[in-house]
């Protein structure tokens, strides 16, 4: 893949050279998230710099480029009896790896499997000025300063083109059960709270049209033994389901057009509830909100209930989206962003308005 990596930099200095801006794109599933870029740009695809690197399946660890597709990625790894442990969402059959990392995704095993930030092991990545750069390596050990590797979970493409990712993999579960109960959404909080705080294989709890949802996965007889003391009616078709809560495509994500807000925040919190509809996942440290608000008005519910706020999908992309960090915070954000991308080259906009 030489000759992919030297076409890029090629682009990269061409846009240098005439003070263009670039729009890095993968498989372009994910354009609805972060703000409208702030200038005209070129783009800068990935779609083309695909393929595995290496895989060492007794050793969990892959090494793929950027552009793989999660599709392509996981059907590799299910050869294996193993998995992405982050269950990232699908937002189309592009969805690749690179974008993943970018916008920092990670589906309903997040509190127990750890984030697609916490998998990653290293990166490659174009710095602003064509640099072929590598960060991290395969496998886990101490780093002084900044982790390049994990920086790139959430910079939306601000601070390089990442072109090779190093991250863990697991094993599949080797059974799964999901429990239902019908309770409304103050009360699944509580509850959820006090299951997820208990020794046992939960590895995914959420709320949703009035019914808390709780899976256990791993060992048979420790599933087996929990779902018998904890009770609850057992979900046929819950692959399904968990699924669509993955992919954000259960009947609360596709069933209006209204902006769709989502909060991170302490477990068990108490968030108003706004006039709207709401989903609570990750045992209650994710909630989401479909409803007409600003920015101006949730951040301060996020903040008390120790947290943030963002604006995922729909709704006015002009404006931020992100929630407003303090700040020492941005003053070190633009000193990084200084440091990868001295031009401004890359998604200019796109996380804020001010880098």
């Amino acid at each position: 893949m030489a000759d992919q990596i030297n076409l890029l930099q090629e682009q990269l200095q061409h846009a240098r050279s005439n003070s263009r801006k670039l729009n890095v794109v993968g498989g372009g599933t994910k354009a609805f998230m972060g703000r409208a870029v702030n200038a005209e740009t070129d783009t800068l695809s990935m779609a083309g710099h695909t393929g595995i690197v290496e895989y060492h399946p007794v050793e969990l660890v892959l090494t793929v480029r950027a552009g793989t597709t999660l599709k392509e990625i996981e059907a590799v790894l299910a050869e294996q009896g193993q998995c992405l442990h982050f269950e990232p969402p699908h937002f189309g059959e592009a969805s690749s790896i690179g974008g993943t990392l970018a916008c920092n995704l990670s589906g309903p095993a997040r509190p127990w499997a750890g984030s697609v930030r916490d998998q990653i092991l290293g990166v490659r990545l174009l710095n602003g000025k064509g640099e072929h750069l590598r960060f991290g390596g395969q496998v886990m050990k101490n780093v002084a300063g900044y982790d390049v590797s994990r920086l790139q979970a959430g910079a939306m493409g601000t601070l390089g083109v990442i072109t090779e990712i190093s991250l863990k993999v697991m094993p599949k579960p080797a059974a799964t059960v999901t429990l239902v109960r019908d309770m409304p959404m103050d009360e699944a909080v509580n509850y959820m709270n006090r299951r997820a705080g208990e020794p046992k294989p939960m590895t995914g709890a959420c709320w949703v049209d009035g019914k808390v949802y709780l899976r256990l996965a791993g060992a048979r007889s420790a599933v087996e033994a929990t779902a018998h003391k904890w009770q609850g009616e057992v979900m046929e078709q819950s692959d399904h389901f968990w699924q669509q809560i993955q992919d954000l495509k259960h009947n609360f994500f596709t069933d209006t057009e209204a902006p769709l807000w989502r909060f991170s925040v302490g477990s068990s919190a108490t968030v108003p509830v706004l006039n709207g509809q709401w989903m609570v996942d990750w045992a209650g440290s994710q909630r989401w909100y479909r409803g007409e608000a600003g920015l101006s008005d949730l951040e301060p519910i996020a903040q008390t209930a120790g947290g943030q706020v963002s604006l995922f999908r729909g709704g006015d992309r002009t404006g931020e989206v992100m929630h407003s960090p303090p700040e020492a915070l941005k003053t070190i954000q633009r000193r990084v962003k200084q440091s990868f991308d001295p031009d401004g080259l890359f998604n200019p906009g796109r996380l804020y308005s001010w880098l």
